[in-house]
């Protein structure tokens, strides 16, 4: 019989080629498996609940490992404790949380959210976690664009192609713009993201925003079912995975 535990987690992506372990490259996954490994002294393998890319941060992430011996709550409160003491600032431990064996941390997801923040005047506070835009963005026309989003559900417009993906198939849950003094952000939740999907979305909703597509250039972008007739996709350094939520948790 083996035991299941949920690690809750958030990190800082500045530093890190995403979450999933990579040859040569340093990642968030390789850093917390090898960390548990010295502490506990056994083998196991680790799942997460999805990638993100290179410079990538997420608030809120969860992960999943077996093992053939079922821990205790003092035992995992003591990992927690050891592991935020021996881990790099960029990376919180929040709880190791045991869980059903067949709750799986990436497919048994619900629903996931994703945040994207922008700056629209110079900030040397915001630089490493935000993208400047200086130029001015209608977000009326981005919430108009936003909302579109949510009458749509193939998004191969806005990922990079995947020959392993099964579908392109998404529902969008929430999609809009907020604006407070200087900052943007944009929110939006789904069942199920593609790979580059939010970066290409927020950059074709500030061309939106600018006035070099129209809104009925966005929908014949999304029609289009092309990658190359949607935006740029932008920085990796604005973007947030905030919430995972699953069944019976988190409230």
């Amino acid at each position: 019989m083996s035991y299941r535990y949920f690690i809750k987690l958030a990190y800082n992506g500045s530093r890190y080629h995403g979450w999933q372990i990579q040859d040569n490259a340093l990642t968030v996954q390789e850093v917390i498996t090898k960390a548990i490994r010295l502490i506990w002294s056994m083998d196991f393998n680790m799942a997460g609940c999805g990638r993100t890319d290179t410079g990538v941060h997420a608030r809120e992430f969860y992960a999943h490992f077996d093992l053939e011996e079922e821990k205790s709550r003092e035992e995992l409160n003591e990992l927690t404790r050891r592991l935020n003491r021996y881990l790099e600032e960029d990376i919180l431990i929040y709880n190791i949380f045991p869980v059903a064996q067949d709750l799986h941390a990436r497919f048994s997801a619900i629903s996931r959210t994703y945040e994207y923040h922008i700056h629209t005047r110079k900030d040397p506070f915001l630089n490493e976690f935000s993208w400047f835009v200086p130029q001015e963005s209608d977000i009326g026309l981005m919430n108009a664009g936003a909302d579109i989003l949510k009458e749509y559900n193939d998004f191969t417009s806005f990922s990079k192609p995947n020959a392993n993906r099964k579908t392109n198939i998404c529902k969008i849950i929430r999609s809009n713009w907020d604006l407070s003094d200087h900052r943007l952000i944009f929110t939006i939740t789904a069942d199920r993201f593609l790979h580059n999907m939010v970066r290409a979305i927020v950059g074709t909703l500030l061309d939106l925003g600018q006035q070099k597509i129209s809104i009925e250039d966005l929908r014949r972008i999304i029609e289009s079912k092309k990658r190359s007739g949607a935006g740029e996709s932008v920085p990796a350094k604005g973007l947030y995975l905030t919430r995972i939520e699953y069944p019976g948790f988190p409230e």
